[in-house]
C-alpha cells in the first residue's frame, strides 16, 4: 500500500510544503486543483489554482504547523490521510486537532483537496483570533 502511485504524490506534496518547493507543487497539483477549507475564519473557503493554494500554505506556515500520521489509505482515485496536527507557538494559544484530508487524484496529479477537520468550532476559534 505505501508504494501506491497516490500515496508517493500525496507525500511529495508534503516534503515539498516542508520545504517551500513552489516549483515541486507545481509538478504534483493539477492545473485546476481545488483545495476545499470548510470553517468560518479569514482562511476558510475554496482555494482555487496553485497560487491560491501557495499563498494559503504560506500564511499556514506562519503557525509552525506540525503534523503527526495516524492512518492513511489509497485506491486509483482518492488518498484518505487522518492525523494529529498542532501549532508550536510561543504564545500559550496553540491548535491541536485531528484532521482528515480526502485527495482526488486525476492523470496522477492532485486535483481537489478537502479539509476535515476533529473540532471546527475550534480551528475557527484558533484562526479568528490569529487574524
Amino acid at each position: 500500500m505505501n508504494n501506491h502511485p497516490n500515496l508517493i504524490v500525496v507525500n511529495r506534496f508534503f516534503e515539498a510544503y516542508a520545504t517551500n518547493s513552489i516549483h515541486e507543487l507545481k509538478d504534483i497539483f493539477h492545473e485546476d486543483i481545488k483545495w476545499h477549507i470548510p470553517g468560518n475564519h479569514p482562511l476558510s473557503g475554496i482555494k482555487n489554482g496553485i497560487s491560491e493554494i501557495v499563498e494559503y500554505l504560506n500564511k499556514l506556515n506562519r503557525f509552525n504547523f506540525k503534523a503527526e500520521g495516524v492512518v492513511i489509505g489509497a485506491n486509483d482515485d482518492y488518498v484518505i490521510d487522518c492525523h494529529r496536527n498542532w501549532t508550536e507557538l510561543e504564545d500559550a494559544d496553540n491548535l491541536n486537532n485531528m484532521s482528515c484530508l480526502l485527495w482526488k487524484f486525476e492523470n496522477g496529479k492532485i486535483k481537489e483537496v478537502f479539509n476535515f477537520p476533529q473540532d471546527q468550532h475550534i480551528v475557527d476559534i484558533f484562526f479568528n483570533n490569529k487574524f
